[in-house]
């Protein structure tokens, strides 16, 4: 498989990383920052370019891989270079239907809603695909975001929003909950190293007990909290306070946001 980058930041570093270890697979980048260029070259063995060029053109698999405020742009520079191949995009915010209007109305177009994990191979991603998608085709995406983690492919792409919300958005959730753990684990008098310690290892170890488990989180959570104990006291002090409720607010928060984006940036 041939596939070209428009981009080469974080994200398409990550996926790169994760394919180039597949005997299978060409890889080309497009960027103009020439050191990104090079690292890419001398890491992985990738082809290059400063702007899109033939590289592209021959290419079984497009991946958008730039700033959401800079896809109007680049569809206009990589239409004429379209024919056949599979454009993937991993551009927040960013609807298909107006991708492909800015292609020209081409619609072999697969958007995906990545999220960070995948800078170590543990992300998840979030697909759906345009009608002009061929099942081969499918299959070609799925295999490039596989390179760094899961895939959960939807029926319908408004769902990404949701996607955003749960996965997406969802480490930062994570990050902050851990950011609080360490914080009350200091002010409860153990020193930052031991409470950050503490807090990963056992957010890593219960996170990993649930993907493990055949039963539910609810039953999980429920068989740690003996009535009347140390563990009843913590959940119920969370339920007071409305943790639950605001996580939900938190997340709907998040899903509304991705559709205002798409409204922005949708706009002619």
């Amino acid at each position: 498989m041939k596939i070209a980058f428009i981009g080469g930041g974080n994200m398409a570093s990550a996926l790169i990383a994760g394919l180039a270890k597949q005997a299978d697979t060409t890889i080309h980048v497009v960027d103009p920052n020439a050191e990104a260029l090079q690292r890419l070259a001398q890491q992985y063995g990738a082809s290059t370019a400063s702007t899109i060029d033939a590289g592209v053109a021959g290419s079984d698999v497009v991946v958008l891989a730039v700033k959401p405020q800079q896809m109007r742009d680049v569809a206009a520079a990589l239409a004429p270079y379209l024919n056949k191949q599979l454009v993937l995009s991993i551009a927040a915010g960013i609807r298909s239907r107006d991708l492909s209007r800015w292609l020209g109305g081409y619609d072999a177009i697969v958007r995906t809603m990545p999220n960070t994990p995948a800078l170590i191979g543990m992300g998840i991603t979030g697909m759906a695909a345009q009608a002009g998608v061929s099942a081969a085709q499918r299959d070609a995406a799925d295999a490039v975001m596989r390179a760094v983690g899961k895939t959960v492919w939807l029926d319908d792409e408004a769902q990404i929003d949701a996607v955003t919300a749960v996965s997406g958005s969802g480490p930062a959730y994570v990050f902050l909950f851990l950011e609080a753990m360490q914080t009350a684990a200091r002010e409860l008098g153990l020193n930052a190293e031991q409470g950050r310690e503490l807090a990963l290892a056992t957010f890593t170890g219960a996170a990993q007990l649930a993907a493990q488990s055949d039963e539910a989180v609810e039953v999980l959570r429920q068989r740690v909290t003996s009535k009347g104990g140390t563990t009843y006291a913590a959940i119920s002090s969370m339920e007071a306070a409305g943790v639950r409720e605001a996580i939900g607010a938190a997340m709907k928060a998040a899903a509304a946001r991705g559709r205002e984006l798409g409204e922005e940036l949708g706009k002619d």
